[in-house]
């Protein structure tokens, strides 16, 4: 079994900055792809970012140059680093691990965590 918790998210003005932070635990064999995702209210849940175990990263079109991914892969963590934020920003984000457990060693496995609230005041 694996947990992820996130945390960071909060209320901060326009232009201000946030960063969470996800961590993974529990029976983990390795981790492959760490991602962080958002959901606003009435919209469908979208990729913001994303980190593979080589150091490839990518961004959803709406972020780029503003929000930063890295991964501390010692921790089983994964960080985004939101800058210049909007209220389009908006939402709850939520970090994804795709793993490989002790018990299932050859599958890699979807793991979310509960979701953060992040909200932009204009």
């Amino acid at each position: 079994q694996v947990q992820v918790v996130e945390s960071g998210g909060g209320l901060v003005k326009a232009g201000g900055s946030l960063r969470l932070s996800c961590a993974a635990s529990g029976s983990i064999r390795s981790i492959t792809v760490m991602g962080w995702y958002r959901q606003a209210p009435g919209k469908q849940r979208e990729l913001v970012a994303g980190t593979s175990s080589g150091g490839n990263t990518n961004y959803a079109d709406s972020v780029k140059g503003r929000f930063t991914i890295s991964r501390d892969n010692a921790k089983n963590t994964v960080y985004l680093q939101m800058n210049a934020l909007k209220p389009e920003d908006t939402a709850v984000y939520y970090c994804k691990v795709v793993a490989t457990t002790i018990r299932r060693p050859i599958d890699r496995d979807e793991y979310w965590g509960q979701g953060t609230q992040v909200t932009i005041s204009s």
